[in-house]
């Protein structure tokens, strides 16, 4: 039929091959490129802007290693395609994806890959904003001197323009690791925040992957410290963590490649995911609550 209404049908969405995205958070050291380890390595491309080679020698997967803000932008639309809504002049447009095709090859060279490893989302960050701080909106237009919120206000469209055009990578599973910072907010309490430069792509990055991942070091009462992913928001440790899956536990094991298998599961029947469970009621507030005789 042409001409109706493009609807998709449940079954052909259902039908669809859709690859998880998401971010891993961990302190420096943790083991976040060494997840590389548990994933398939004939079927994953890493991305490595952190030159950690040392972490993986030995594995034996393909990478590429982009070094400027310019080549982070062209993989990310040679991975992800062209995206027909924006203009020529823009990036990401059908006529960067052409240009970028022109050099790179045929991007169905790309095909034999499930999963895109990008390692780090912080060093990412880093390149955008050296990036930014030489385009024309980071000066004044007044005096011609650097205008630091102009830059950053450019870093936080750019970062946020790059990670929204791999989202939409519908067949592949992407995953982007970074630092995660431990600070003490204005009350003394701890925090955690990622290690991104600017605050709008940590701030806006939650709610563009669906998977956010703390990986931490645990430790149970009384026992030896252990390394663990963290992935509900809800958690004792205040840990960033969202799971749109809805199928992971509160703890899950640091192993990228089984959390993968376990989130593409069968999932749980509705009326069981959206389960309220009222809190325990507080008799003193119950007798509180009573109309006095």
């Amino acid at each position: 039929m042409t001409g109706g209404l493009p609807i998709i049908s449940a079954d052909q969405r259902l039908a669809e091959q859709r690859g998880i995205k998401g971010c891993i958070f961990g302190k420096s050291g943790i083991g976040k490129t060494s997840l590389l380890w548990t994933l398939n390595a004939s079927t994953t491309l890493f991305m490595d802007l952190e030159a950690g080679d040392l972490a993986i020698e030995g594995w034996s997967g393909d990478s590429i290693r982009p070094r400027t803000w310019t080549e982070c932008r062209d993989f990310a639309v040679f991975i992800g395609g062209p995206n027909p809504a924006l203009r020529d002049e823009q990036p990401y447009s059908p006529a960067h994806y052409k240009a970028v095709c022109d050099r790179f090859g045929d991007p169905t060279a790309l095909d034999r890959y499930d999963t895109i490893f990008v390692d780090s989302i912080t060093v990412a960050g880093r390149l955008c904003f050296g990036w930014c701080k030489g385009q024309p909106e980071a000066l004044s237009e007044k005096t011609g001197k650097p205008d630091v919120r102009g830059a950053y206000g450019l870093h936080g469209r750019e970062m946020i323009g790059w990670l929204t055009h791999l989202q939409h990578t519908r067949a592949k599973n992407v995953w982007f690791v970074g630092i995660l910072d431990e600070k003490l907010d204005d009350f003394n309490r701890k925090v955690f925040q990622p290690q991104i430069d600017g605050s709008k792509t940590g701030l806006e990055l939650p709610g563009i992957v669906d998977e956010v991942i703390t990986m931490a070091e645990l430790k149970a009462d009384g026992g030896d410290p252990y390394r663990a992913f963290v992935c509900q928001t809800i958690n004792p440790w205040g840990f960033p963590a969202k799971d749109r899956s809805g199928r992971l536990d509160q703890v899950e094991e640091p192993h990228l490649g089984r959390l993968m298998t376990k989130i593409r599961a069968p999932v749980a029947p509705a009326p069981k995911r959206l389960t309220y469970t009222p809190p325990p009621a507080d008799p003193a507030a119950d007798a509180q609550s009573q109309p006095q005789s």
